[in-house]
């Protein structure tokens, strides 16, 4: 064998073996899915997700739907194999694993983060609703209960269903109109709306579990259109206030801010 050819066989080697660690190594990403999907003005687990009391409630027609996605855990080994089929599916997302678990070093500490983010975003839901309300705290005790569920992104679908029980539309109509609304986003205390992560794979969710409108973060509107299933409307939303007035403009026929 000449020197050329030894050499040649030497790299084709190298470049092999850099191949096969690649294939093999466990790779710093999480691979995400569509998630659960949860009706706020519905039970859970045989509980109300909305329990209210110190005010009287509306009984509620139609379905507003908190969505989530799952993911491989922080200690998951995922491979070039597992993202490359990633890349390739509609149902399913290639993530830095720091984007999905920004703090937490194991599934006990990740657990725990989630659920103070879940309990103050219940706790802005109900501040934001009673707020948009005019009723006070003192008056009025709102019990928010979702299992196995964690994180702030279902603030917005909170509040919505507290302003529901509560008011509806204010006329004696559902906020939903009898659709089956879903929808993610975080909510402050005073009532602003802010952005979350994996909606395309939130909207395949609601999807599924058969939304036909979806309330949207404005700021994440191209995402959501990414994989949008065949006939499900987006509304975009930055308030509670701006969503309330969506929905009732959704009912009414009137003009409802898109994507």
């Amino acid at each position: 064998m000449s020197s050329r050819a030894r050499a040649l066989a030497v790299c084709t080697a190298l470049v092999l073996a850099l191949l096969v660690t690649a294939a093999l190594a466990p790779l710093p990403f999480s691979v995400a899915y569509p998630g659960m999907t949860a009706n706020v003005l519905g039970d859970d687990k045989g509980k109300p997700v909305i329990t209210i009391s110190g005010a009287g409630t509306r009984k509620t027609s139609g379905q507003l739907r908190m969505t989530s996605i799952v993911a491989t855990g922080p200690d998951a080994s995922v491979h070039l194999a597992d993202i490359l089929k990633g890349w390739f599916r509609s149902d399913e997302a290639v993530m830095p694993r720091e984007a999905v678990y920004p703090v937490g070093n194991n599934t006990e500490e990740i657990a725990e983060h989630n659920a103070r983010q879940m309990k103050e975003s219940q706790d802005s839901a109900t501040e934001a609703a009673l707020g948009q309300l005019g009723r006070s705290p003192k008056d009025v005790k709102v019990k928010l209960s979702l299992a196995d569920v964690g994180g702030p992104s279902a603030g917005l679908m909170f509040a919505l269903g507290i302003v529901d029980k509560l008011a509806g539309d204010g006329a004696g109509h559902d906020l939903t109109g009898g659709r089956t609304i879903a929808g993610t986003g975080t909510i402050s205390a005073d009532g602003e709306v802010g952005a979350v992560g994996g909606v395309a794979l939130k909207t395949q969710a609601a999807g599924r579990d058969g939304a036909t409108v979806f309330l949207v973060p404005r700021k994440e509107c191209a995402d959501a259109r990414a994989e949008l299933p065949r006939g499900m409307r987006l509304v975009s939303v930055t308030t509670l206030d701006g969503a309330v007035k969506a929905l009732k403009a959704l009912r009414n026929g009137g003009r409802v801010p898109s994507c």
